[in-house]
């Protein structure tokens, strides 16, 4: 069973308001996407691969998009005209310091071309966004411990951070948590707020979001902690706004939260864990997604190798796991549901692939569709629309 858009939006039972965002964010764009691939460059890959993607659930690869070094994670500006990737190293220019590149998008081909770069205020930079007024780069960045705001020129530049916080502590794994470690930063639906979920401290960070300004403040309510040793990594948001989740590396546990916007408040409703119960082997936990409809959410399982399926109760926001996908899968990080909702794509770090899933939204079924070989160390996927 596959509905369409106005199904799942329908589905999820959610308010009018919602529904409105429901329809307004994930709407099928185009029938054809360039697909963009983040990878590290410490093997065969020379920076960012790119693909045609086709609702339908075809691939088709076009090579090298932009060469680069270590580009893991990518962000596409609002304006699907400027593509930026961290340069996830821990010396930039002779400082002690990663990078964020500023990359053209060209339409017609999809190749990038690169603006320029900017030093991303911290070590080894893993994950970044742009905000939703596409003024603003926020990067978090794992070594050093900080999380940064790079503003955007008016031709997709980037400049200077506009401010950068450093977080302080440590946690009880003395291996993983020896000192803060930033893993990603998220902006709430409504972008008042930034979250970082920082795996060496046990926290996702709450700050204030000064959009104008580029600058993020500790909110009065500055964070909320999850069990000792789980080591929060990637976070999201249900399409309601009510709910938000935390993927926790190193205890392969999701988090679950409702969200209250007035306050600005994570509560902790629920913490459930990614892998089957009869599972003996070492496994962390890599990236999170709620499908734009509502009722499932899916987080990667490096080790076990495979991508978890939740049902959401819609009323709770709770998860119940339903499923694992396990074929053609080796350490898969990130992962991205096509824009038609239909399909999930995971890239398998080392087994130099992409996989491509398709979802049964009836049951959370996920069946594997093709593999996409020869893809080197694939780590990030995004997607932007063929216009014309």
């Amino acid at each position: 069973m596959n509905p369409t858009r106005r199904d799942f939006c329908r589905l999820t039972g959610l308010a009018a308001l919602s529904l409105v965002r429901c329809t307004n964010t994930w709407a099928q764009e185009a029938k054809r996407y360039w697909l963009y691939v983040g990878t590290y460059t410490h093997g065969k890959s020379k920076g960012i691969y790119f693909y045609e993607w086709s609702v339908e659930g075809r691939l088709k690869g076009l090579g090298l998009a932009a060469q680069a070094t270590n580009p893991s994670f990518l962000a596409v500006h609002p304006s699907h005209k400027y593509l930026y990737a961290v340069g996830e190293v821990t010396t930039y220019n002779g400082k002690r310091t990663g990078s964020v590149s500023a990359f053209a998008l060209d339409p017609k081909t999809g190749r990038l071309t690169l603006i320029n770069q900017q030093a991303s205020g911290g070590g080894a930079p893993c994950h970044l966004i742009v905000d939703h007024l596409g003024n603003h780069v926020l990067v978090a960045n794992y070594t050093g411990g900080t999380v940064a705001v790079l503003p955007i020129g008016v031709n997709g530049e980037l400049r200077e951070a506009s401010c950068i916080i450093q977080h302080q502590g440590k946690s009880v794994n003395p291996s993983r948590q020896e000192a803060p470690h930033p893993h990603s930063v998220n902006l709430d639906p409504d972008g008042h707020y930034a979250f970082v979920a920082d795996l060496g401290l046990d926290r996702i960070f709450i700050y204030t979001y000064d959009a104008k300004r580029g600058h993020l403040s500790p909110h009065e309510i500055p964070y909320a902690s999850v069990a000792p040793g789980s080591g929060p990594r990637h976070f999201t948001f249900h399409p309601s706004g009510r709910f938000a989740y935390v993927i926790n590396e190193l205890a392969n546990t999701v988090t679950a939260f409702v969200w209250d916007s007035k306050k600005g408040q994570l509560t902790e409703i629920q913490t459930v864990s990614t892998l089957p119960k009869d599972f003996q082997g070492t496994s962390y936990t890599a990236e999170i997604l709620v499908h734009p409809g509502g009722e499932w959410l899916f987080g990667s399982n490096r080790g076990h190798d495979s991508i978890s399926v939740f049902r959401i109760d819609k009323q709770s926001g709770k998860l119940e796991l339903v499923s694992h996908a396990t074929k053609g899968i080796r350490w898969p990080r990130n992962f991205n549901i096509d824009p038609s909702g239909r399909f999930v794509l995971v890239a398998s770090e080392r087994a130099d692939n992409l996989v491509i899933f398709e979802l049964d939204y009836k049951n959370g079924v996920l069946t594997p569709v093709s593999v996409e070989s020869d893809v080197p160390t694939p780590v990030c996927l995004k997607f932007v629309p063929i216009s014309g």
